[in-house]
């Protein structure tokens, strides 16, 4: 055992690391609890992709509590494993270390869906069995809070244990996944009764991300069918107009579970925890498209229907069907939980947008974010926009054919300085619109106080010119990073929209790795190899990979090319400081006029990706220039 407290615990959380638990630990520590979070192999360190190591499970719940703001000096990690019946894995010391506990909080559990049988059972049943047993030899217990499920606990009398064929059939109806959560429901609140165990049972509705931050941990469930919204891959909705699934908020669950051995005195209660106020499943899924800037689907199709037709054809999930329903919950009893702990539900419009801007910030969990952002009206464009909006350092525009997750390297080299990022209209996360990209970058600048430096690559240089020519008094500098129109043109393939279009859209991350960088993916930094992953997902968007090619296009006919040369080195000196990098290995060809000129040695032509520390070593001389 890890011990980092003076005195002994009086909680326990079991699944302690995962979305729900993790927040359930932030908030009865910052109540002031001890609690012990049971972890397996606390210790062990862990590999991450392509075998780089990774902190241990318990030193990566302490940094979370600390960039959460919570300090872990309450906290003490347990190992053990609650699908060990044998005393749940705990050596005989924490055993007897954990004998003041008062209350015990099971949120471990398996969620996803396509589980055997036997590897539902033996987490989602046996496990959360083997908890309430341990639980019931705790002399001072005062509650035992299990996370059980909204579509399950509806019988007033449940039974345990079901003969082999009712489970069977349990199990084939509703899938491995709700079949051991429905037997699990049964069975903990059958053998509390028999042993007297002070069981509360919560019953969460679809847990989103956090209210104010949109701070996801799970991408599965509701999740998905926003990624197949993002993604272009939702052309129906399954159910009717009426179809109603539920959502809560993180934060507010987990606040609302903590909140039970205080404000819930009588234990045996069953608590519905989820926003009535969810729109129906259509105008959810319409609220986000609005949001997000892509296309809603207009056709529902019946349940019946769905469940006839084969998955390849539907991409829809059969276990998932179930939770496809008109019902409605009674939630009083989670209500007046809440009413005396003073909480009260976030506005759950709001709290659905935030989420949907995390999922996509974060590659719905494949890239994470460094800067999380949202999106915004800007120019008539739905713009991806991350970062200070009113007083960045620096603005930055990224290049083709990525978007604007290609400064991740940069940004995690800023330090204290501020910086805003966006994807450019129409590119990566941002949708289309039809004014000019300086029209659109100068709505983007329109809140901002600073006079910040203009960082762009490649093609964002164009913009990024113009915008420092006409608004000289709002910018201190423009650095500039490989200026396509003073290097060589691109392959005419690249500038063929109908042979580049279909090679964009098939890019893998190893391919832009390759084409790019001239490395396997396999060779890259995490950061590059994530702001490939993120661009090459975009780049498989519904248009995305057309705009690119287009605006590649566009961005090299010989006039456009020309206007930039001239703008830059013409006879009228330019307004503002202009600052240039290029790569040893992709020179400039063209006069850079007045610019000062800097070369990164072994750089192409993205060195944002490949040189971030060189890159912004050169910013932040540019902005001490004043």
């Amino acid at each position: 055992m890890d011990e980092t407290l003076t005195s002994a615990p009086d909680t326990v959380v079991f699944g302690a690391t995962g979305f729900i638990g993790r927040w359930t630990m932030l908030h009865l520590l910052d109540a002031g609890r001890a609690v012990a979070a049971v972890i397996r192999e606390p210790d062990k360190a862990q590999t991450g992709a392509m075998g780089r190591p990774m902190p241990s499970r318990a030193d990566e719940l302490r940094v979370w509590l600390r960039d959460h703001g919570v300090a872990a000096d309450r906290l003490t990690v347990v190992s053990g494993d609650f699908t060990n019946s044998a005393h749940l894995g705990l050596s005989p010391a924490d055993r007897q270390r954990l004998t003041g506990v008062r209350d015990v909080f099971n949120t471990a559990g398996i969620y996803r869906f396509g589980l055997q049988r036997a590897e539902a059972t033996a987490v989602n049943v046996d496990g959360a069995l083997n908890v309430l047993h341990w639980a019931a030899t705790l002399p001072g217990l005062r509650r035992l809070i299990h996370v059980s499920g909204y579509r399950v606990g509806l019988d007033p009398q449940p039974r345990y244990p079901l003969p082999e064929d009712e489970l069977a059939e349990l199990y084939r109806v509703k899938g491995a996944y709700e079949g051991s959560k429905t037997e699990a429901d049964a069975a903990m609140r059958v053998v509390a009764a028999q042993l007297g165990v002070p069981l509360t049972v919560v019953n969460p509705s679809s847990v989103i991300g956090h209210s104010i931050t949109g701070e996801v941990g799970q991408y599965i469930g509701l999740a998905d069918m926003v990624r197949d919204l993002w993604m272009g891959r939702l052309p129906a909705l399954p159910g009717t107009a009426r179809t109603f699934v539920p959502v809560v908020a993180v934060d507010y669950f987990a606040k609302l579970m903590t909140a039970i051995p205080e404000f819930d005195p009588a234990p045996g209660g069953l608590h519905w925890v989820l926003d009535a106020n969810t729109p129906d499943l259509p105008d959810t899924v319409r609220l986000l498209a609005d949001h997000l800037g892509v296309g809603a689907p207009k056709t529902l199709v019946p349940l019946a229907i769905v469940r006839r037709l084969p998955t390849a054809l539907t991409g829809a999930d059969s276990e998932t069907l179930s939770f496809l329903t008109e019902d409605r919950y009674d939630t009083a009893s989670a209500e007046k939980v809440a009413e005396g702990a003073g909480l009260s539900l976030p506005p759950v419009e709001t709290t659905l947008r935030r989420w949907a801007d995390r999922l996509v910030s974060d590659g719905f969990g494949t890239t994470p974010a460094v800067l999380p952002g949202g999106f915004y009206e800007v120019g008539g464009s739905r713009t991806f926009v991350a970062g200070d909006r009113t007083s960045p350092d620096f603005v930055l525009l990224h290049g083709l054919p990525l978007d604007s997750d290609s400064w991740r390297g940069v940004l995690g080299e800023l330090d204290d300085a501020s910086a805003l990022v966006a994807d450019l209209p129409g590119l990566g996360r941002s949708a289309p619109l039809s004014a000019a990209p300086l029209d659109w970058l100068t709505d983007l600048l329109a809140p901002v106080g600073t006079r910040p430096v203009i960082v762009a690559h490649s093609a964002a240089t164009a913009p990024a010119l113009r915008y420092a020519a006409a608004h000289p008094d709002r910018v201190t500098a423009v650095f500039l990073i490989s200026p396509y129109f003073l290097q060589p043109e691109p392959n005419w393939l690249l500038r063929t929209p109908t042979v580049a279009t279909p090679l964009l859209k098939r890019m893998s991350a190893d391919r832009l790795a390759g084409t790019l960088l001239g490395a396997p993916g396999g060779d890259s930094s995490d950061q590059v190899r994530q702001a490939l992953e993120s661009a090459a997902t975009q780049l498989q968007r519904p248009g995305v990979a057309r705009r690119t090619a287009r605006w590649l296009r566009a961005a090299n006919r010989r006039a456009e090319r020309a206007a930039l040369q001239s703008l830059l080195a013409g006879t009228e000196p330019f307004p503002v400081p202009v600052h240039i990098v290029a790569g040893e290995l992709d020179p400039l060809v063209g006069d850079p006029g007045p610019a000062t000129v800097a070369t990164i040695v072994g750089a192409g032509h993205y060195p944002q990706l490949t040189h971030p520390s060189e890159v912004v070593a050169m910013m932040r001389s540019i902005r001490s220039i004043r």
